[in-house]
């Protein structure tokens, strides 16, 4: 069986949940000689801790191949995995697309939301296999596409990175790293800041708790709309981007706990990697997030700034705190990337072995 990766999300990202992902898989075979990596040059953060061969797939930008079938000559009875939405047309082949979520179709508008809904639509039609990222996932997949066969889906969680530890002597490790947050109180706002995750929310809690600095990991430059947002509390903010995962773990590790207000979310990785390094979590009672969380983040069903703000001081009380952060490192226990890829590639075979099925019958 030859796998074939085509890695174009990391021209589309330069980082993100589904490069973490995607990165997780590909750094799990151990076997170079079964898989082929088709890539593009790009800047994505997590591309540069690993190392392999790769193969051109086209003199076109990724901007117009992002949205094309594969279309180079494929080994024999292979599996396609594409990282974003795209198969390949070659008929020996079997395809397997992983759905991360279904943002587009609950919140995008205008001609993005409808070319991402095409380019997804025809992939998932298309394809041999289908892992969804969460049972939440899985049933949106049934609802927007209820003519797909049960028996091609498979919920496979996400797993959380081995960085993600919780660490001794973590205040050292913040002076070390980050000087600027000696002695700061502060809650951790990590990842995109589109209009589900509610970024304005998180900025209205931290109007409200004098006591706090608000500390940004990741997503773009922040927007003049953004830093007009921030500038009744920007004296109390800290953005750091491009950071890495080891760097992450040490801002968990020391935060008064992950403000994560999303009112949606595939799985939810910085849930998973925040109970994984020991910091409570304070989120909402929607989509994906009480899956991962289980019963240990306080999830909020009424997504408000003066929902988020009496659970946050909750977490002043030691005991309540000590238990979340228990219980937090026992779910996180349920993640992991290792499992992931064992039982992504138990998918490949068995994709594989129904598909050679289907050719020999048709062959025959």
């Amino acid at each position: 069986m030859k796998i074939v990766y085509d890695n174009i999300i990391f021209s589309l990202q330069k980082a993100g949940g589904i490069s973490i992902y995607w990165t997780e898989l590909i750094k799990r075979f151990k076997n170079k000689g079964e898989i082929l990596f088709y890539e593009k040059k790009n800047n994505n953060i997590f591309r540069k801790i690993i190392f392999y061969d790769v193969i051109n797939e086209s003199t076109l930008g990724f901007k117009i191949l992002r949205y094309l079938p594969f279309i180079k000559k494929l080994p024999e009875k292979s599996i396609f995995h594409s990282s974003y939405y795209r198969i390949s047309l070659q008929k020996d082949i079997a395809n397997i697309t992983t759905v991360h979520d279904f943002t587009y179709e609950y919140f995008r508008t205008g001609m993005a939301k409808y070319i991402h809904i095409w380019q997804k639509g025809f992939a998932i039609k298309k394809s041999d296999g289908i892992i969804c990222v969460s049972e939440n996932t899985r049933r949106d997949l049934m609802k927007f596409y209820p003519m797909i066969e049960d028996s091609k889906v498979k919920v496979i969680y996400n797993g959380v990175g081995n960085e993600f530890i919780k660490l001794e002597n973590s205040k050292e490790f913040l002076i070390e790293q980050f000087e600027i947050l000696k002695n700061k109180k502060y809650i951790l706002y990590v990842g995109d800041r589109s209009t589900y995750k509610n970024f304005n929310i998180a900025v209205e809690v931290l109007k409200q708790l004098d006591d706090y600095i608000l500390v940004m990991v990741g997503g773009q430059k922040l927007s003049s709309f953004e830093n007009e947002l921030i500038e009744p509390i920007k004296n109390r903010t800290c953005h750091f981007r491009g950071i890495s995962s080891e760097k992450l773990n040490i801002l968990y590790n020391n935060a008064f706990c992950l403000l994560y207000p999303s009112s949606y979310e595939g799985f939810g990785i910085p849930v998973s990697e925040a109970m994984k390094s020991g910091c409570p979590v304070v989120s909402t009672n929607t989509s994906s997030i009480p899956e991962v969380a289980g019963q240990a983040a306080l999830l909020v069903d009424d997504i408000k700034a003066n929902s988020f703000i009496p659970n946050i001081k909750h977490l002043e009380n030691k005991k309540l705190r000590d238990k979340l952060i228990y219980k937090g490192l026992e779910q996180s226990k349920k993640f992991s990337w290792d499992k992931c890829f064992s039982e992504t590639y138990d998918f490949y075979e068995t994709i594989w072995k129904k598909n050679q099925l289907k050719v020999d019958r048709k062959n025959g």
